[in-house]
């Protein structure tokens, strides 16, 4: 049996990455003061900037970038497990990397995972999103074996990928993550679903801080940050304005009873598609 804190930091990243940076601090401060051992902040913690241009403009290399170090402070201070959700990190290519960086007590990254689905739709009201065209997509799955427990790294539209989750729970995951900037438009359908979902399918604890309120740039975020249980129970959630700390306790226990209730993982089998096609026959 392992216990431990766990914390979701509720954003809303404006364009400056300096001024993130302070926003990150301040939570950061607040929920280790708590008691909170693992600390997740949303996607795009450093900069929430759709125009590419004045995006690249206060982009530095990962080694020199302000959330990284700060973040890199805060672990070391408090003595934390601190999950940067993502920020972003400019690549050869002229190209972004949108990149979760999982920094452990000593200050050192742990963790790196870039953000493989990219968010290319055409929703109601004209509202349309082409990551693939700032953001390059990462390649590889990663799965953090931490003391206390397996945490499985996804990026906001990932989880809409079960493949992707369902992958960490045949690994061992204990919990899932998908920190984000969802949309007001797509959260209102969908975040509550599958986060639940994710949750559920795999006996997992689902953690995921979010983007929250209208921002510098003109979108709009969902916020509802929240941490679910493996029996898919919201036992923490924030609101859908600013920022907020939600704290919840972790027990690995309850993912081991989850998945002995319904072992679905253990029952997974193969199988192929057969197509019927039962549409007449047209004479030309």
């Amino acid at each position: 049996m392992t216990r431990f804190k766990a914390a979701a930091l509720q954003m809303r990243s404006g364009t400056d990455p300096e001024e993130n940076a302070e926003t990150l601090s301040r939570l950061v401060h607040q929920a280790a003061g708590h008691g909170a051992t693992y600390l997740q902040t949303p996607e795009m913690t450093g900069a929430v900037q759709k125009n590419r241009k004045g995006l690249m403009a206060v982009l530095k290399p990962e080694q020199d970038d302000v959330i990284v170090k700060t973040a890199r402070d805060l672990a070391r201070e408090h003595g934390i497990y601190l999950h940067i959700g993502s920020t972003a990190i400019p690549l050869e290519g002229g190209m972004i990397a949108n990149r979760a960086l999982l920094f452990g007590p000593d200050g050192d990254i742990l963790a790196r995972y870039d953000k493989i689905h990219m968010f290319d739709v055409d929703l109601d009201n004209g509202e349309s999103w082409r990551e693939s065209a700032v953001y390059r997509p990462g390649e590889n799955a990663v799965l953090a074996r931490l003391p206390f427990a397996a945490i499985g790294l996804g990026i906001c539209y990932d989880v809409r990928f079960p493949d992707l989750f369902n992958a960490y729970g045949l690994a061992g995951a204990d919990v899932l993550t998908a920190p984000a900037a969802f949309t007001r438009q797509t959260g209102l359908a969908h975040w509550h679903v599958l986060q639940r979902a994710r949750a559920i399918e795999n006996g997992a604890y689902m953690i995921s801080a979010a983007q929250a309120g209208l921002h510098e740039d003109g979108r709009e975020t969902f916020g509802h940050s929240m941490i679910v249980d493996p029996w898919g129970r919201i036992i923490a959630e924030a609101g859908d304005e600013g920022e907020a700390v939600i704290i919840a306790e972790i027990d690995t226990d309850a993912v081991t009873a989850a998945r002995g209730k319904v072992p679905n993982l253990k029952n997974i089998r193969s199988f192929s598609v057969d197509e019927v096609d039962t549409r007449p026959v047209r004479e030309v």
